[in-house]
């Protein structure tokens, strides 16, 4: 199928990519400020506050559940906070169609499933230039067409043929004309939602280094979303780690990614595959040592569901006392920038 490349290298470390350029006082580009979103008596977002930095990649880190599409729906305008407030350039979000469209204008979004994503009924140049006709940007046929081309050979389909099918394409060509269709109206925000989670290894790395050349090329920020933590913790300028609906850590993606405090985090450290049987070997070892530890009591039982007066990891932490079970911890910022919400977070090292 046409839109296999050769391997890319691994992702770049955050290291090596430009820091963020937003000057001092500036706005972030986009903030949720205690933003709450609750369905037919269910807590999907519990007061969360996250701020993304222009010209930074802000990543999103949880499993199932905890929250990560309910933040990405709420960033397109889609849902409305059922309290708390978001921002865009420092200006709240518009309540009328008119207002968010103009917002929308200045959104790129990536969809986990390219499969889905495309309509297969449709032609490339139709598809990559969509956002144009949607926001009434479209100019002359040829000069579209000419845009939609420059932007597939961006994303390296310089061969792909306007009048062609997504069905001619494999699961990465299909991921590249989505990425092409996020980007043709030149957006200020990218967001990602697990826009690897179906591609094959080798795959994910050639789609995650387009993102990030792209991100470099054209100075956007970036809203990534992941439940792989060794990913995005490579992507990110800045985490956030959800669970249940609340942050229970955020910092710098190299502090949390290599040394977490929070025991969630922790957890989807370990859940990373060691790249030699030895080194899993020692890690298995790491958990089970942890898991006996004398400072350490055994999870409640099932019925002890987190409230608003409770941790919410309480009914799955190694580490729980009677205080996890009848005060919420709040958001403990340390000196090196990160913050956890954790009566008795981990040791740190190093």
């Amino acid at each position: 199928m046409i839109g296999q490349q050769p391997a890319a290298e691994p992702v770049a470390p955050p290291a090596t990519r430009p820091a963020a350029n937003a000057a001092a006082g500036t706005a972030p580009v986009l903030a949720f400020e205690s933003v709450s979103r609750h369905y037919r008596g269910l807590t999907a977002l519990d007061s969360v506050s996250l701020s993304l930095a222009r010209g930074s990649t802000l990543g999103l880190v949880g499993e199932s559940g905890s929250g990560k599409t309910t933040c990405v729906r709420l960033a397109l305008g889609l849902e409305r906070p059922s309290s708390g407030r978001l921002t865009f350039d420092g200006v709240s979000y518009p309540r009328g169609r008119r207002g968010l469209r103009a917002v929308r204008r200045k959104l790129g979004f990536v969809l986990q499933d390219p499969y889905d994503s495309l309509d297969p009924r449709m032609r490339l140049r139709e598809i990559v230039a969509e956002p144009l006709r949607i926001h009434r940007l479209a100019g002359a046929g040829r000069d579209t067409g000419r845009r939609v081309s420059e932007l597939l050979t961006a994303v390296g389909l310089p061969d792909a043929a306007l009048d062609s099918y997504p069905s001619r394409y494999s699961g990465g060509g299909r991921q590249r004309i989505a990425i092409a269709r996020a980007l043709i109206c030149d957006p200020e925000l990218l967001i990602c939602d697990e826009p690897t989670s179906s591609l094959d290894v080798s795959m994910q790395a050639q789609i995650v280094n387009l993102l990030l050349e792209a991100k470099r090329s054209r100075n956007l920020s970036m809203l990534f979303v992941s439940h792989d933590l060794d990913l995005i913790g490579r992507i990110a300028d800045t985490l956030v780690v959800l669970y249940r609906g609340r942050v229970v850590e955020t910092g710098p993606a190299a502090l949390i990614r290599e040394n977490p405090r929070h025991p969630y985090t922790k957890s989807l450290h370990d859940a990373i595959p060691a790249d030699h049987p030895a080194r899993r070997r020692l890690l298995a070892a790491g958990a089970a040592a942890a898991s006996t530890a004398p400072a350490e009591s055994a999870a409640p039982a099932p019925e002890a569901v987190a409230t608003a007066n409770s941790c919410v990891f309480a009914d799955r932490c190694p580490r729980v006392q009677d205080r996890c079970r009848t005060e919420r911890p709040p958001l403990v910022t340390e000196p090196d920038g990160r913050s956890h919400a954790c009566f008795f977070p981990l040791t740190k090292t190093g």
